[in-house]
């Protein structure tokens, strides 16, 4: 072997062991999608056990596999929950869309405002009002629910549609993603052109922001809704009556009768959890086009 030889080895060995850096892209994309399915069937595992238990009787609930059917008997379940209390369950569920329909559309508007006047208008205390709003992150609704009922108990809206409708008018973090999404869209020189074409500002905010913040009203919107609906320790201590309970409300009252009264009602209950989860999901069907929409408008700027 000659000496030229000998030196060429060593570079031609480095030549075949060098890593192919397609191959650890190819390593990070399986690890991903990995993950992602992990996510997806630890996200998935509870809706499908309870899509599952919905179909079973009470026999079958307790004496089979929590994880596949024992007979079909959904329909069984929904004429029982339909009809169980003369329909309470369906007064529950106008309740909830009462609510988080109502309460939550206006306090989208109300958040609407609020943060496009905090990133549009020069005014005094304006950083100091905005201080505050983020600082009302740190307060648990749960703090707030005590000092809401004795303020509601004093001026007699205890066990009322309002005791639920005025807290929900009231968002700090809508007002925050409101006010980040006016400064992301909302141009100073639209605003001045419309002002100098005799536009007034109720005007501009209803004819020209509103228009553009569509994408930013349906997000603000569905996260309040959807934390409207699933709210419990509010209606639990600010509405007294049957008649006026949540959807949420009420079906803990129903899986609780089973330690009060001896009776079951975990079929019903589990049924009714399963038909609460629907509107959720088809508001967000419903509202996917906004958030496409946006991220075009995003691409296209």
């Amino acid at each position: 072997m000659t000496l030229t030889q000998e030196r060429a080895e060593p570079h031609t060995a480095r030549r075949l062991t060098r890593p192919d850096p397609a191959s650890g892209t190819r390593g990070g994309q399986r690890f991903l999608l990995l993950g992602l399915i992990m996510a997806s069937l630890y996200s998935l595992f509870p809706v499908w056990w309870l899509i599952v238990a919905a179909t079973k009787n009470r026999t079958g609930l307790y004496q089979s596999n929590g994880l596949w059917f024992s007979g079909w008997h959904l329909w069984d379940n929904l004429h029982q929950l339909f009809t169980y209390e003369d329909g309470i369950f369906l007064r529950w569920t106008a309740n909830s869309f009462l609510y988080a329909g109502v309460g939550s559309l206006g306090g989208t508007l109300i958040a609407l405002a609020t943060g496009y006047g905090l990133a549009r208008f020069e005014f005094p205390g304006r950083n100091l009002v905005f201080a505050c709003v983020v600082g009302s992150f740190l307060i648990p609704i749960a703090l707030l629910t005590l000092p809401l009922y004795l303020l509601f108990s004093q001026i007699g809206l205890v066990d009322t549609p309002w005791a639920m409708l005025i807290p929900c008018l009231i968002n700090p973090f809508s007002v925050y993603l409101a006010k980040v999404y006016t400064e992301a869209t909302i141009p100073y020189e639209l605003l001045e052109a419309a002002r100098l074409d005799g536009a007034g500002e109720l005007r501009i905010f209803f004819s020209i922001v509103l228009r553009m913040m569509t994408t930013g009203a349906a997000t603000v919107f569905l996260l309040a809704f959807v934390n409207t609906w699933n709210a419990f320790f509010l209606p639990l201590t600010l509405l007294r009556g049957e008649k006026n309970w949540t959807l949420n409300l009420g079906l803990y009252n129903w899986s609780g009768k089973r330690l009060e009264s001896g009776v079951d009602l975990t079929s019903l209950v589990l049924t009714g959890a399963l038909l609460s989860i629907v509107p959720m999901a088809i508001m967000m069907v419903a509202m996917r086009r906004y958030w496409r929409s946006g991220v075009t408008l995003g691409a296209l700027k």
